[in-house]
């Protein structure tokens, strides 16, 4: 038996809230946090299926920010991007892992109490937190391009070989 559920009736219900809750575009949301895989779960509870796709998307930055902090059991590559990684840019992602860590807290409120309302104010405020991650994150991904060839050649006997 096939659904009714799909693409365009999720995105016909998300702009209806999106006016509602003045919420960032489903695009913008796709774009950055994949919210269209939601179509694959019928619910009633569409900003709480989308919050979750943010919330992934979070969790894994926070590991990934995570692992280059505190490296200890972290695959080969992040103990060369230690080495790459400056006090100034680990002062960076410790910020960002500060300002990540404080979201996922909040999740957890929002799983444990369902507020339609609450919801969207996660989305639009964890949309724009997350342009402001964005930005930090590839200007931290540009340097360690810029400088991986330079000190993985150094001395890379401890890591790689």
């Amino acid at each position: 038996m096939e659904s009714d559920w799909d693409l365009k009736q999720l995105k016909e219900k998300y702009n209806v809230l999106q006016s509602k809750y003045g919420l960032p575009s489903f695009e913008e949301l796709n774009e950055d946090f994949q919210v269209e895989k939601a179509a694959d779960s019928e619910t009633e509870f569409i900003l709480r299926e989308i919050r979750k796709y943010i919330t992934d998307k979070f969790f894994n930055y926070l590991r990934f920010i995570e692992s280059i902090l505190n490296p200890v059991n972290a695959p080969m590559f992040v103990f060369a991007v230690t080495k790459i990684i400056g006090e100034k840019d680990r002062e960076k992602l410790r910020d960002l892992y500060k300002k990540i860590a404080k979201v996922d807290i909040e999740l957890v409120e929002l799983d444990l109490k369902y507020s339609e309302e609450k919801e969207a104010e996660s989305i639009k405020r964890n949309y724009k937190l997350w342009q402001e991650i964005k930005k930090d994150l590839l200007g931290i991904i540009d340097m360690i391009k810029k400088n991986w060839d330079n000190k993985i050649g150094e001395d890379t006997k401890g890591y790689f070989g």
